[in-house]
């Protein structure tokens, strides 16, 4: 006989007792504040089979053994059961012995009220006891009850979960990995209390089985039973890991975490605590999980003869219930002692707010939740049987009947953010968890939608394709099989036969052409040596062998090609007559290699157009500025995939002659990388007595190009190779001068820019003075191009004006074409989100583009500006079109500049002049020269020159007064070249440095419509220097009348300037620099006194213009 305080424990059956116990247990206690059916209530509902449980494999032999139970178990009167508690079957017994106890309590489907009036059915069996059937041995069969779920449970284990939350009635799999935790879910089992509370993590990235603070999961989680678990190796060498599959039942709240702190000052009574139970049969023996569950005859004998139907209460047991009721009694004491290394809270039911079943908003909700439900499982196989199994798996209630499981169900279908599923969860609102729900389901729909249109899409595509691939195998084999057509092949060979009978191909291309195509014969179309050996036969075949154009020698003709394209380039021009002429008297001529020299803009591209023009030829050109792989001029191993020739080939397949010309830009900026120098693979091509047989890597046969005529160009000489400079036949293309420019504005660019305004059939002149100025104040380089950039300018300035002053009235716009065709922004299969969601806002409907836009292929007609606009440009309103001046002026002294400056000349990089002054300063110290104004190191050494002459002619030039005077060593000098983020180098500033030194130490202004160039020698001889056309060229702009020139470039500047550069200039060729100094300071009084001291040999030649 059981003590009457045990009976406090019967919360706690670790599992399901005999099912005779079951129907006494479901008695109500003697009490009229807590009955004993509410303890009944906490008992759980399948008993728990852990498959490591030693225990039941034990009671499971006892079984088969045939073992009875001591127990008489008919009446309820168990003399014996208090010494020898009856062993319930195990819950591991096989399915083959459940099944056929099944079969034989089917056969007595007898049903039987419990003493308390509960109905028990046999067909609803008992977790612990398979089928319902009472042991062998037992006195007939046992009442039995269903389980029933604990309505409240204050206390639980906390499991965080991740990705997803868990919904009541839906099973899921978790796996824990802490030790502890592990433990605790063993004792649970143990206890017969599989329960435990589940609750997402805020944090999806932390990993971890205990809550250690209770903001770092979600405040609502389910209530869930552990229905079974195993234990896995996630890997050799980490420790075992534990997967539980919950069954969620209800939600609740977490209220707060228990703290180790707050269970030790108890003495609470652990309602779950377990009963102590007998020794058992062997001390080998491992002891059951299981307690027994007193009958109710054994409360009756305990609590005296009252009858517990009877509506009195002993006073006794009132006050044993009261006192049980001041104790702090929770299910899972036993887990106290495993704190802190699990996550104990106390935990409420989540109460939802009433509502009404048949309200008229919550049907509406459900059925369109039904709706779309339906909808998704016409578009997803797979997601109809997912709803169908979990439909079917929920047999407590139909699902679609039941708002609160409905929303459950879509949450749990659907693939949301795991927020938004939170928020299902958590919300006590049954409409609003149907709203949310829905919302949910639409997401799905939508994508669901969309997976449909493109697998459809792609099914199209595939089947499209198999069908015309089948279709085509079928008209292959008819017509192979009445000899109507081949496999291709054949008639591929034929074309390649019909190219080469019409090419001169030489002896040995022609042997490599009828290897090579034999071996195509032999080859399978399949096969990858048939594309590779087809397309070497096609490019073969490409190649024009034998093939040429007829030149054109016509001098007269040439001559008016190139003077109506280019204006000027008289050396050019006179290269390509002299080429025709020895074509015209031999009738052929050999290809040459001419490398045009000179700054950026003055034609050298384009005029090779020109010259192809002139003789007739067909013009390819290719840039070579920048390139690095040597197989874009030789082409690459037939051996690479995507191998192909080199440009020479391929210039040849495009003109499909033998005697193109080929312009080669841009010669001087080749590169060179780890993959070769592509300058020295030039060298073939370009070598007249190399490229009769040139070899490409990819054809690998000798190829003739000695019949093109190679036009190179370049910016500077000094960056291409010796080897590669030496095999051209290099021209200077010198820039233009003012009166180029303005006939070249005047002839070809402004004509031009007019006709790409629109404004040819517009009254717009552009006057010559605005022209000039341009020129002057904006457009200095050598070349053309800017020019053309600032006439281009000045007429789209004018356009916008027209347009501007006539306004739309003037100028309409002309009726929009039909459209011939619509193009779909937007595929139509795709539903918009309006369409599948009602709360979409009218803004948001309104803001989005025209799905359809309209096409035409009706080119639109040019307007037609009224003839009485008139727009005329002059140097005054210039600026109204292409802004400020850029130069304001030549000149950096107007005036008389002071002593110890004089003006040089030189030659910007941009190929055009400049006038240069020369400052220099002296001040007390030791002798030491500094230069400043960013001056290279030719210059340095010019100016060091000078000074060294200076020193040692003191005397005669009159600085000192005897030879021995050293004045000079006590000063110090610098030197100043204005300008100074302009790079300045070269020789040509020597003479005027050292008439900047003598003006200083003598302290004599020297003219300032004087300038000079020149390199000085250390004893005082003046040398030849470049660029004389732009420097003269910069010196007519600048207004100088005299300048001092070294008489070596005599012959280049009655070359090559023109009479109208040199107009008002006054040339002195000099080659001394006493000649230099007596006229720079002509009629002076140092110069008169150097007569004497410092004498000339000879007058200088002068020339005035």
């Amino acid at each position: 006989m059981l003590p009457l305080r045990a009976y406090a424990r019967l919360a706690r059956p670790p599992r399901l007792p005999r099912p005779t116990q079951l129907a006494r247990s479901s008695l109500p206690r003697p009490s009229p504040s807590r009955p004993a059916a509410h303890y009944l209530a906490l008992a759980p509902a399948p008993s728990i089979r852990c498959l490591h449980s030693s225990a039941s494999t034990l009671k499971e032999k006892r079984w088969l053994n045939n073992t009875p139970p001591e127990d008489d178990g008919d009446d309820g009167q168990s003399s014996k059961q208090d010494d020898h508690p009856e062993k319930p079957l195990p819950e591991a017994e096989s399915s083959k012995s459940a099944e056929e106890r099944a079969k034989s309590q089917s056969s007595k489907p007898d049903i039987k009220a419990s003493s308390s009036g509960s109905v028990s059915s046999p067909s609803a069996p008992a977790p612990g006891s398979p089928g319902g059937q009472s042991p062998p041995g037992a006195g007939g069969p046992k009442e039995i009850t269903k389980p029933v779920i604990p309505e409240i449970y204050p206390q639980v284990l906390a499991i965080p979960i991740t990705h997803r939350p868990l919904f009541p009635g839906f099973y899921k799999a978790i796996t824990v990995r802490s030790p502890p935790v592990i433990k605790a879910i063993r004792e649970l089992q143990a206890h017969g209390q599989p329960y435990v509370g589940a609750f997402l993590l805020k944090d999806s990235s932390v990993d971890s089985d205990v809550v250690t603070d209770i903001n770092q999961v979600q405040p609502v989680g389910v209530f869930c039973q552990i229905t079974s678990c195993f234990t896995s190796q996630e890997g050799e060498g980490k420790p075992e890991a534990l997967t539980a599959v919950l069954f969620p039942h209800r939600r609740i709240r977490i209220n707060e975490l228990v703290t180790s702190s707050s269970v030790n000052g108890g003495g609470a009574v652990g309602i779950g605590a377990p009963l102590e139970e007998g020794s058992a049969e062997g001390e080998g023996e491992v002891k059951s999980f299981e307690s027994e569950v007193p009958g109710v005859e054994e409360v009756r004998e305990e609590l005296g003869t009252v009858s517990i139907d009877s509506e009195q209460q002993l006073p006794d047991v009132q006050r044993e219930n009261q006192d049980l009721e001041k104790k702090e009694v929770t299910q899972i004491d036993f887990l106290h002692s495993l704190l802190p290394q699990v996550s104990l809270t106390n935990v409420s039911n989540l109460s939802v707010e009433p509502y009404e079943k048949d309200s008229q908003v919550i049907r509406a909700i459900m059925s369109e939740l039904i709706s779309v439900f339906k909808e998704i499982a016409q578009l997803q196989p797979m997601f109809r049987e997912q709803v169908t199994s979990f439909a079917i798996s929920n047999t407590s209630s139909q699902v679609f009947d039941e708002p609160d499981k409905l929303a459950d169900l879509a949450a749990v279908v659907s693939t949301a953010d795991v927020s938004d599923l939170q928020a299902v969860l958590s919300s006590t609102s049954i409409e609003d968890r149907l709203q949310r729900a829905l919302v949910l389901l639409k997401k799905e729909l939508i994508n669901a939608q969309l997976q449909f249109k493109i697998a459809r899409d792609v099914d199209t595509k595939i089947q499209k394709r198999q069908r015309e691939y089948y279709l085509m195998e079928q008209l292959k084999g008819i017509k192979k099989e009445l000899g109507m057509e081949s496999d291709g092949k054949d008639k591929l060979v034929e074309g390649f036969k019909e190219k080469a009978s019409k090419l001169a191909m030489p002896e040995g291309v022609r042997k490599v052409f009828d290897e090579e195509l034999n071996k195509l014969v032999h080859l399978e179309p399949a096969a990858s040596e048939f594309n590779v050996t087809r397309n070497y036969i096609d490019w073969l075949t490409q190649v024009p062998w034998g093939v040429h154009t007829p030149e054109n020698y016509d001098i007269s003709h040439a001559i008016k090609v190139l003077d109506e394209d280019h204006y000027g380039l008289k050396d050019v021009k006179d290269r390509i007559l002299e080429f025709m002429a020895i074509g015209k008297l031999r009738g052929s001529v050999e290809g040459k290699i001419l490398c045009l020299v000179g700054p950026p803009g003055v034609g050298k591209t384009s005029i090779g157009k020109s010259i192809a023009k002139a003789l007739g030829r067909q013009f390819f050109r290719f840039s070579v500025g920048g390139l690095t792989d040597v197989a874009e001029i030789k082409g690459h191993r037939r051996t690479y995939i995507g191998a192909m020739p080199g440009k020479p080939i391929q210039a040849l397949k495009k003109v499909a002659t033998e005697n193109p010309l080929i312009l080669i830009d841009e010669v001087d900026k080749i590169s060179k990388a780890y993959n070769g120098d592509p300058a020295s693979a030039l060298l073939e091509m370009l070598d007249p007595e190399q490229n009769k047989s040139f070899l490409d890597h990819y054809l690998d046969v000798p190829i003739d190009l000695s019949r093109v005529l190679f036009v190179c160009t370049a910016n500077v000489l000094e960056t291409i190779p010796g080897p590669l400079l030496d095999r051209m036949e290099v021209l200077e293309v010198s820039g233009y001068v003012s009166a180029e420019k303005m006939n070249i504005a005047e002839r070809y660019l402004s004509p031009q820019a007019k006709t790409a305004a629109g404004l040819e059939d517009v009254n717009i002149e552009l006057e010559p003075g605005a022209i000039e100025a341009l020129i002057r104040y904006y457009c200095r380089e050598s070349g053309v191009r800017n020019l053309k950039k600032h006439i281009d300018k000045i007429y789209r300035k004018a356009a916008f004006k027209i347009v501007t002053d006539l306004g739309e009235s003037g100028l309409p716009e002309p009726p929009t074409p039909p459209a011939e065709g619509q193009v779909e922004a937007q595929h139509p299969d795709i539903k918009p989100a309006s369409e599948l969601t009602s709360n979409v806002s009218p803004d948001a409907e309104g803001s989005g583009v025209d799905s359809k836009a309209d096409v035409t292929t009706v080119p639109r007609k040019p307007m037609k500006v009224p003839a009485g606009i008139h727009v005329k440009i002059t140097q005054e309103n210039l600026k109204d079109y292409v802004g400020p001046p850029v130069y304001h002026k030549d000149r950096l002294y107007t005036h008389s500049p002071p002593a110890g400056v004089s003006t040089g000349l030189g030659y910007l990089g941009n190929g055009s002049g400049a006038v240069m002054p020369v400052e220099i300063n002296s001040m007390p110290g030791k002798g030491n020269l500094q230069l400043t104004g960013k001056l290279g190191e030719v210059i340095r050494e010019s100016a060091q020159i000078a000074m060294s002459w200076v020193k040692a002619n003191a005397y005669l030039l009159g600085i000192t007064k005897s030879e021995a005077e050293s004045t000079l060593n006590e000063r110090d000098v610098h030197l100043h070249m204005p300008e100074g983020g302009i790079g300045k180098e070269g020789p040509s500033a020597g003479t005027a440095i050292l008439t900047a030194f003598v003006s200083l130490f003598t302290k004599t202004r020297v003219d300032p419509d004087t300038a000079m160039t020149g390199e000085i020698s250390l004893l005082g001889q003046v040398l030849p220097v470049g660029g004389l056309k732009e420097k003269i060229l910069a010196a007519h702009r600048a207004g100088i009348k005299k300048l001092i020139v070294p008489a070596g470039c005599k012959p280049d500047i009655d070359e090559n300037v023109p009479e109208s550069v040199k107009g008002g200039i006054e040339f002195v060729f000099v080659e001394d620099v006493r000649q230099v100094l007596h006229e720079a300071f002509r009629g002076t009084e140092v110069a008169k006194r150097w007569q004497e001291t410092l004498p000339m040999d000879e007058e200088p030649q002068r020339e005035r213009h």
